[in-house]
């Protein structure tokens, strides 16, 4: 008996997008470490099997649990000393604004010049961050809360260089469509409410290995056993660090979905321009809710 043959749609995603579950499995799917092992050929068949580049995007986006796991271990485990703090913040910050770029809004361009200021505004604020949590902890708080450094610096950072970064969007907005798909107009409050949300997500990611570690930590080094293995710290951190990111990853991703909406009304309300541009653009039809891509 013959099998009925099934046609996929490429341009859907595998799972439903509008509930937490199916966000969750998509991110997991899309950011397996996995992927970063297939080799060049394999990658430039599944492009020209789809005619598309989402093969080597994903690739990108995989390495958020490998290279994220490699650097935040090492931001945990040298906190000790300012040297260390500045060297992690600046390869965390080199990884960043990588991560960034790949994940932005595609439909708004990026300059050079935009890309070395927001890479310099992050590191300067996770520097000022960590190394002004440092010194004061150090004088007014328990040790334990130098181990926190780290994420206070990441916060930071990540409030300074995700906005920094796809600034354009800010100034000029982003397209925003219907319920069909159809562009409709632009907003500058799309553009900010996506990127607060991705910003949020970004934090929530990494909150967990960086503020339940330092529990842990204090824990195990109090045991002889483990002391007397120096060499392991790191390594164990990192490992433990990477547990917790291939979990955290597809969570922080999936807390709000990819297609976000907004109510035209509050277009209406804080940018008019824009909404009499949308008025225009679709003959007096507005649609009562719009819909926009957040970006990563």
């Amino acid at each position: 008996m013959a099998q009925e043959l099934v046609h996929i749609d490429v341009d859907k995603p595998l799972f439903d997008l509008k509930t937490f579950t199916g966000r969750f499995q998509y991110y997991a799917w899309m950011t397996d470490p996995r992927t970063v092992l297939l080799s060049s050929d394999r990658l430039l068949q599944a492009k020209q099997m789809i005619d598309k580049c989402r093969a080597a995007a994903n690739t990108i986006v995989a390495l958020q649990v490998p290279g994220g796991m490699l650097i935040t271990g090492g931001m945990l485990a040298f906190y000790r000393t300012v040297p260390a703090v500045v060297l992690w913040q600046f390869i965390n910050q080199s990884f960043n604004a990588v991560v960034n770029y790949t994940n932005r809004n595609a439909n708004s361009p990026t300059s050079v010049k935009q890309l070395g200021i927001s890479y310099a505004m992050a590191t300067t604020s996770a520097l000022v961050a960590a190394i002004g949590c440092k010194n004061y902890w150090s004088r007014k708080a328990p040790p334990l809360f130098q181990r926190f450094v780290p994420f206070a610096a990441v916060a930071a950072a990540n409030c300074v260089n995700i906005p920094f970064m796809r600034q354009t969007e800010i100034l000029n907005g982003i397209d925003v469509k219907n319920s069909d798909g159809e562009v409709v107009g632009q907003s500058r409050l799309a553009a900010i409410k996506g990127i607060s949300e991705v910003v949020l997500s970004r934090i929530t990611m990494a909150a967990p290995g960086m503020l339940v570690l330092p529990f842990i930590m204090q824990r195990l080094e109090k045991w002889p056993v483990y002391n007397r293995i120096k060499w392991i710290n790191a390594p164990f951190q990192t490992l433990m660090v990477g547990c917790f990111l291939c979990f955290m990853v597809p969570t922080a991703c999936a807390l709000f979905p990819q297609q976000c909406g907004l109510d035209s009304s509050t277009m209406r309300r804080f940018e008019p321009e824009l909404y009499e541009q949308m008025e225009q653009r679709t003959q007096g039809n507005v649609p009562k809710r719009v819909y926009f891509n957040k970006g990563l």
